[in-house]
This record gives C-alpha cells, structure tokens and sequence, in this order.
C-alpha cells in the first residue's frame, strides 16, 4: 500500500511562471486545516488506493465507500431516485472542483468553518483546549444556536452528514480491533467542556462505509439550504426533510438541520407534532415552533432563531408541493 504521494515541481517558481501556477493549484488540493497550520501531523497517508469505495443500492438500504467522490455519489442513479435528499445536499456543497476531488469520509470528518479555529494567532478551545472562544464574545453571526456550551459555539460543516442524520444512518467503523457500527448523529459529540473533541472515533479507526437504512418514502425527501449567496457557501441554516404521505395526511417525516447546530441537528419534536396531522402550512407552522427548543442565541446570530422555522416551513412546504 502506498503510504504517501509525493509531488515535485521542477523548472522556475518566479512570478507568474507556469511552474508557479502548477504549484499554487497543487497547494490547494490540501485540506485547508493543514495549509494555515492548524493541524500539523507528522505524517499524511493516502488512503485512496485501500478497497473501500463502491455505491449499492439494495433490500438492506443504500451503501457508500467512503473513498467514493462527492460528485459521484451525488450523481448515482440510485442515490437521485431513491434518496434525493443525499444528491441535494451534495450537490449544495462546495464546489464542482471540490466534488470532483473530495471523498465522502473526508467530508464527514472535516473540521469546522469558525474563523477563530482557522485563525492560529487567536484563541480556540476546539484548537487549544483551555485558551478560550472569542465567538461567544465577538462576532459570531455565523455560529451555532444549538448544542453550544460555555466552551464552544462553532457549527458542523458537513451539509451531507445532516441528510444522513434525518435519514438515521450508520457508519462503519474498522481497526485492527475490528468493525462496529455506529449511528451518525452519535458518532459526533456535543462541545461540552472538550470542544476539542468532536467525534468519537478512537485511536487507529477509520471509516470504511456509510449505510443508509432502507425508506421506500425517501423517494420523497429534500436539502434546502440558506445562504449567502447561491454556491460554494456555508449554510446559515439548512434543513433536511422526508414526508411519508397517505393521502392529505402524513403518516412520518424526517427531520435534521444543519447551520445552527454544533453537529448535525434532528429535531424528534417537530416530527412528532406533524404526525397524524393534515399537509398544509398550519400544520408545518405550528411543529416548526419547536425547531430552536433550546436555542442560545448569540449577540450577532439570534436571527436564525426565526430564520430555523422559517426554512423548516418552506422545505417541507416545497417537499408537499404546497408552493
């Protein structure tokens, strides 16, 4: 197994050269954590060659390699007809560059967008446990209203782990110790006073798979996302959502948000009080009011407050075709 790559630019690195230009795209296939120095490992292995991709589809749900590229899953014909809602979010993460580059493990992993953690020259519990978090203090607009402690209040990145989380998927787990599987929304961890630790994945583990249990009434299932601008952003707020109707009635639904959370957020209450009930907005408005139980706004953020009920509103009113 090939423990590593190793690239040389050879010929001029003036300004402007070719060779420059070559090296700089180079540079920035790297994880953006490792090209401002806020992880510094002694050793980067290429995993890329292991055998762990393959898309299947199946009586026992939807499985994922977690090698597979991001653009690919996301184009599966498997996945778009029969979990939409994974293509979507997808589809409304990053770039078309970074789809085509990025894996699906490596996206469930990646670390959080907050300005402080990515700043080295400020304080960040997440990265320097004890130093402190200016975001509960200064600007933190873009920061979570859920899950936060006196520790941490930086969001979860991923707009992918937030449809596997309303859909309840697994991942599976292997080291030399073994395989196991765990939920997604449990894998990731509340800040707490450990902001530092954001997953429970132990020492010499990786993931290999993502399963996704079987839902025939997945087919109906969305991603909305709010953001700042159209692409290539992080979400203010997004919403993940899957309505199993009988008739005008719906008889389940899914659930989870992204953009407000410190991980992948469900919200178990807001899909207890839609079942049973009649599809139309009344219904979505009136579960929606249990969207932000629990929500800590922030000096700059307590808009999202609103703006959480709002989005879950509008997607399952998209996702009913009441608009």
């Amino acid at each position: 197994m090939a423990t590593h790559h190793i690239v040389t630019i050879a010929g001029s690195l003036r300004k402007e050269s070719f060779s420059l230009k070559i090296a700089n795209a180079l540079a920035k296939l790297a994880p953006a954590s490792l090209k401002l120095d806020v992880m510094t490992p002694g050793r980067v292995i290429d995993i890329n060659s292991l055998p762990l991709g393959g898309i299947a589809f199946g009586p026992n749900g939807l499985s994922i390699g977690a090698v597979e590229r991001m653009a690919d899953v996301a184009e599966h014909a498997d996945v778009v007809k029969n979990y939409p809602v994974i293509s979507q979010a997808l589809l409304k993460s990053a770039s078309p560059q970074l789809r085509n580059m990025a894996s699906i493990g490596g996206n469930l992993m990646q670390r959080t967008r907050c300005g402080y953690f990515r700043d080295v020259h400020v304080s960040c519990n997440k990265r320097v446990p004890g130093s402190g978090c200016p975001a509960l203090d200064v600007e933190n607009r873009m920061h979570a209203i859920l899950g936060t402690s006196d520790h941490c209040c930086a969001t979860h990145p991923s707009d992918l782990a937030v449809a596997l989380v309303a859909l309840g998927a697994s991942i599976l787990l292997q080291s030399d110790q073994g395989t196991r599987e765990v939920k997604l929304e449990d894998f990731y961890l509340l800040p707490g006073t450990t902001p530092d630790k954001e997953h429970n994945l132990r020492p010499g583990e990786l993931i290999t798979r993502v399963q996704v249990p079987p839902l025939d009434w997945a087919r109906k299932s969305l991603y909305l996302k709010i953001r700042d601008r159209a692409s290539y952003e992080f979400a203010l707020v997004s919403a993940a959502v899957a309505l199993r109707l009988d008739g005008y009635v719906i008889r389940d639904a899914r659930l989870a948000v992204g953009g407000v959370g410190t991980k992948p957020w469900s919200l178990p209450r807001v899909r207890e009080a839609m079942i049973g009930q009649p599809l139309k907005r009344d219904t979505f408005e009136a579960a929606a009011k249990y969207a932000a139980d629990g929500a800590k706004p922030l000096k700059n953020n307590a808009f999202k407050v609103t703006l959480l009920q709002r989005t879950v509103v509008r997607a399952f009113m998209n996702l009913g075709g009441l608009v």
